[in-house]
């Protein structure tokens, strides 16, 4: 999961102070390297040989590269859309789309929040063993007061400041380019190119699937790890010149994409696949080890540690900004919109948070917590995804929103294709268990969009939201039946 660490309220700078391209690109790479680069060695390599993790990452780097593409150009093209991506679905196909663009957001963003309090207390445990895999009672105990601490110090209206994201940017990649490094020296050609395409041996065991089965199964790992590119366009309004900001999304994006194939290829020729998917979290410590020593572990998880809870105020901000902005907008009912005497949005924060807490502790019941909560937070940001893409297609395809004349319409058709089909591919990849595990949360969703509808004086379904509204209900209901009868596992 990306991480977007921002000076709140901060004043204007001058001209003399604009960002040029260079300090643009780092900011760019800062903001998309989170907690989830540490956990990429043994996330692509459960169900992927290094074979299927190549063409998962060009897959990856194709689809990634065309939604960035379409921020940028919607940022552009429709600047008074500014409530987050849920927006340009609502703009697109309606006020129901746009809710569940939202909700969705909103699910992905408090969960992301769980899957890396686990991490971090799976890291703590390198130092402080009581905490085990960062998902047993002292490690919910201690996440849970964490979460409750942050959460009174907003509501005193104690804000994110700007020396977080310094300390959080230097804490994940020094370590990471230092393993990287060290990986290079130790990488061994012939274990890498050994069972390359994950193949049965010739008594027919062993094997991972079929490459299509394993690409599947590194698509909601490489989501995971890129979501906020979206975000990129943040820092249009700090840029000396508006074109870097296109250069320094595409150069950021590719940096980015390169450390993590590289960390996760790397790795297939240090260790073995199944050594490699035993790994606990994070598993970049695990590879490390055995090369430098136990220094190395411990600088990966103190890395981790460092990076994701220096950052954890910004992301409790994140979680409660969401529904505050969507409750203004009305998106969401106008109680979410509620602020306290500080500022903070009060009602938001509580529901987010009390959110955060009843995870946590459904946490305890998982075997492994870190991957399924950002599982379900990668499956969760896919319909604004979906319909970002599907927006920007709309628009090129009717020339709304271009001038007269403009050129470049027939490359952002392909653009819009491109991220439009790649979201489509998510969803399938993502698979029939984590689907119908989302429409469990999407389908209380409903109840809140009713009341929202209810108090902008408008009609609350036409005719084909009634049909996707009751689609999503019957796929809540599928899913709630085959978890009572074991067909599938809720953790």
């Amino acid at each position: 999961m990306a991480t977007t660490v921002q000076t709140v309220d901060a004043p204007a700078k001058p001209a003399d102070h604009k960002l040029t391209l260079a300090p643009l690109i780092a900011l760019v790479v800062g903001s998309m390297i989170g907690g989830g680069v540490f956990n990429l060695p043994s996330d692509m390599s459960k169900g992927a040989s290094p074979g299927a993790i190549i063409i998962g990452w060009l897959v990856t780097g194709i689809g990634m590269l065309m939604l960035a593409f379409v921020y940028q150009d919607l940022a552009v093209r429709k600047p008074d859309l500014n409530a987050g991506p849920y927006a340009y679905a609502k703009a697109g196909f309606g006020p129901f789309i746009g809710f569940n663009s939202a909700w969705g957001y909103w699910i992905s963003a408090f969960l992301g929040n769980v899957a890396y309090a686990v991490a971090i207390f799976s890291a703590l445990s390198y130092f402080i063993p009581l905490f085990g895999s960062g998902n047993n009672l002292p490690s919910i105990i201690a996440a849970s007061v964490g979460v409750w601490a942050i959460h009174f110090l907003v509501l005193k209206g104690i804000r994110q400041a700007a020396f977080i994201n310094v300390i959080t940017t230097i804490s994940k990649l020094v370590p990471i380019f230092l393993f990287l490094l060290v990986a290079i020296i130790a990488f061994h050609w012939n274990k890498f190119t050994f069972n390359f395409w994950g193949q049965p041996d010739a008594a027919g065991q062993g094997g991972l699937g079929s490459i299509m089965d394993q690409v599947k199964s590194t698509m909601l790992v490489t989501v995971w790890v890129f979501i906020g590119i979206e975000g990129a366009s943040v820092y249009s309004s700090r840029a000396a010149r508006r074109s870097d900001v296109g250069r320094a999304t595409v150069l950021g994006f590719v940096g980015c994409l390169g450390i993590y194939a590289l960390v996760s290829l790397l790795s297939t020729g240090i260790l073995s696949q199944p050594e490699l998917a035993g790994l606990k979290v994070p598993s970049m410590a695990g590879v490390f080890e055995p090369l430098v020593g136990s220094w190395g572990s411990a600088l990966i998880n103190l890395g981790l540690i460092v990076s994701v809870g220096g950052a954890y105020l910004a992301w409790t901000l994140l979680c409660a900004e969401i529904p505050f902005v969507c409750g203004r907008d009305g998106t969401f009912p106008k109680w979410f919109a509620a602020e306290n005497s500080n500022g903070s949005p009060i009602n938001s924060l509580w529901v987010t948070n009390g959110l955060i807490q009843l995870f946590l502790i459904l946490s305890y019941f998982s075997e492994s917590a870190y991957q399924f909560f950002y599982f379900i937070a990668s499956v969760a940001i896919l319909p604004p995804y979906v319909f970002s893409g599907a927006y920007a297609l709309k628009l090129a395809l009717t020339g709304e929103g271009y001038k007269p004349g403009e050129k470049g319409r027939g490359a952002q058709i392909i653009v819009g294709a491109v991220a439009t089909i790649y979201g489509v591919w998510l969803v399938y990849a993502a698979g029939l268990q984590y689907l119908l595990m989302c429409a469990v949360l999407f389908a209380p969703g409903i109840l809140v969009y009713a009341k929202a509808r209810r108090e902008q004086g408008g009609r609350i379904f036409s005719g084909v939201e009634t049909i996707i509204a009751i689609a999503l209900v019957a796929l809540a209901l599928l899913a709630a039946w085959l978890m009572w009868t074991g067909e599938i596992s809720p953790l």
